[in-house]
C-alpha cells in the first residue's frame, strides 16, 4: 500500500529552533499574548513527535540483540508470520525467515526490530514511547501533511556546508488513526535509504503511548526487500 502523494507544495519546514521569549508588560495580557503562547504549545506538540520519529528513523544503526523469548510469540500465516506483542498490545506480520531483537530503550519505553538472516541493512522496527494526557489522537501533532514537512525539514541536512544527510519526502497520508510518511534519507557518498513510517497512538488504560513503526530499505536492497517492508509497515495493528 503506497501512500497518496501529498498535496502541499511548500519548501520543507527548516529545523525546529526554540522560540525566542518576548517580554510584555503586566498590562499587556491580550490575544497577542494568548496567540503567542497557543503557537509555542503547538510547537512543542511538533517537536516532541518529530524528536519519536527521527530517533525511530536512526534505529536501524543500533546494535540489536536477539531475543529468543520473543520468537514463541510468532504464529505461522501463510507467507508470513504474526507476531504478537501481548504487553505492548501490538501485532505485526514479517517474513517468515526474519528474527526479533530488542534494541536500547534510550529514551524509549520499548524498542522492537525484525531483521533478514543474512547481513542486511534493511529492517523495521517498532518505538514506543510516553506521551502526555493531552495528546489524545494523531492530529494533536497537526495535520499529516504539516507533519510530514516538518520532519524532513528536521532531519534534512543538505544545505550545510559541507553537505549533510539530505532528507526528502516522497509521500504521505493520514488513515485509520496512522500517520503514513515515505521519505529518503542519503548521506554523502552512501547509498540512499527509503524508509516507510507508521505512527498512531493508544492508551495502555493508564497512559497513551506514541507507535513508530518504521521500515528502511537500502537502495541496493530494493527488490530485494521493498515489499516485504512495506507489507510489515502495513500490517501493523493495535491489539
Amino acid at each position: 500500500m503506497r501512500p497518496a502523494p501529498c498535496h502541499s507544495t511548500t519548501p520543507f519546514a527548516a529545523p525546529i529552533t526554540t522560540l525566542h521569549q518576548h517580554h510584555h508588560n503586566a498590562s499587556s495580557l491580550s490575544s497577542t499574548g494568548e496567540e503567542e503562547a497557543s503557537s509555542s504549545y503547538a510547537v512543542h506538540r511538533r517537536q516532541l513527535l518529530l524528536h519519536t520519529t527521527s530517533a525511530a528513523a536512526l534505529l536501524a544503526s543500533s546494535v540489536l540483540v536477539p531475543n529468543a523469548s520473543a520468537l514463541n510469540d510468532v504464529a505461522t500465516e501463510e507467507d508470513v508470520r504474526i507476531y504478537t506483542d501481548d504487553v505492548n498490545k501490538f501485532k505485526i506480520a514479517i517474513p517468515p525467515d526474519w528474527q526479533v531483537g530488542t534494541g536500547e530503550p534510550n529514551g524509549f519505553k520499548s524498542i522492537t526490530a525484525f531483521y533478514p538472516q543474512e547481513t542486511s541493512n534493511s529492517n523495521v522496527s517498532v518505538a514506543i514511547t510516553g506521551v502526555g494526557p493531552d495528546f489524545t489522537k494523531m492530529e494533536s501533532f497537526g495535520k499529516v501533511e504539516e507533519f510530514a514537512e516538518t520532519l524532513i525539514g528536521g532531519l534534512d541536512r543538505s544545505w550545510q556546508r559541507p553537505p549533510g544527510v539530505a532528507a526528502k519526502l516522497i509521500a504521505c497520508k493520514s488513515s485509520k488513526g496512522f500517520y503514513y510518511i515515505e521519505y529518503s534519507l542519503q548521506n554523502p557518498g552512501e547509498s540512499r535509504r527509503t524508509l516507510y513510517s507508521a505512527i498512531g497512538m493508544a492508551s495502555n488504560g493508564w497512559y497513551n503511548r506514541l507507535y513508530t513503526v518504521t521500515g528502511q530499505v537500502v537502495e541496493e536492497e530494493t527488490d530485494k526487500y521493498a515489499s516485504k517492508v512495506k507489507k510489515a509497515v502495513a500490517s501493523f495493528s493495535f491489539i
